[in-house]
């Protein structure tokens, strides 16, 4: 009898100890990162890496004055917070699809309170940049629509942003709309037939056609990627 008790005690305090180790695990794991996985239905087939993880090879600085520094550390491009902007811009905007493509993404913010990732991205002849977390921090949208920016129109959304917690972001042009993802969570469905799609008036502008910026907060980036909806390679081979 008082051997089955002893074992039964010892089972207890093995059971008890896994489960504290895989709760810390399963905590550490959601601080790195949301769950895996595009929100695309279809397979993760056709996607294109745009950052190697050790290089700014295909960027350049957005030439933003009073711009943070800008450097690659641990897989990942740090935008350190600036004056107002920092940001990186495609070096060939001729290679970046106008239509029919999506965006893939995971940004977080390291420091500071307002954006961690503006991305600046093409629909046909015009341009339009997706917030996440700004105007103080907590504003996603879509800068501007009919000439309203992220934080008066109708993709506007408030979202509490952890920091130093990576989001995925997923972002795609289709002929008739732009729809946004964070973690997987749809945040913008938004018709642009008949809409004037424009940037934001001011120094953004020049982070057309397509670039990823922060406003006076450090942002992290990482797996960055690039497909066309119809299967076709982006960039030459």
């Amino acid at each position: 009898m008082r051997t089955r008790v002893s074992a039964a005690i010892v089972a207890a305090l093995i059971g008890w100890a896994f489960g504290l180790c895989a709760a810390g695990d399963k905590g550490q794991s959601a601080e790195k990162a949301p769950p895996a996985g595009k929100p695309a239905p279809e397979a993760d087939e056709g996607w294109e890496p745009l950052f190697d993880g050790k290089t700014l090879s295909g960027w350049k600085l957005t030439e933003f004055a009073g711009r943070g520094a800008v450097e690659v550390k641990d897989g990942r491009v740090v935008l350190a917070a600036g004056s107002d902007l920092t940001g990186i811009s495609w070096a060939n905007p001729n290679a970046i699809p106008r239509i029919a493509y999506e965006v893939d993404l995971f940004a977080k913010r390291v420091e500071g309170t307002d954006f961690f990732c503006g991305l600046t991205f093409p629909v046909r002849e015009a341009c339009c940049t997706f917030v996440v977390g700004g105007w103080g921090g907590t504003v996603v949208g879509i800068s501007s629509l009919d000439g309203a920016d992220a934080s008066e129109n109708e993709t506007t959304r408030n979202m509490n942003f952890e920091l130093k917690r990576w989001y995925h972001i997923h972002v795609r042009v289709s002929q008739a709309k732009i729809e946004c993802w964070i973690d997987n969570e749809k945040i913008v469905d938004v018709a642009t037939t008949g809409r004037k799609i424009s940037m934001r008036p001011g120094e953004i502008e020049i982070a057309q056609p397509f670039s990823i910026s922060t406003w006076q907060t450090t942002g992290a980036l990482r797996d960055i990627s690039i497909r066309r909806l119809d299967g076709r390679p982006v960039m030459p081979k």
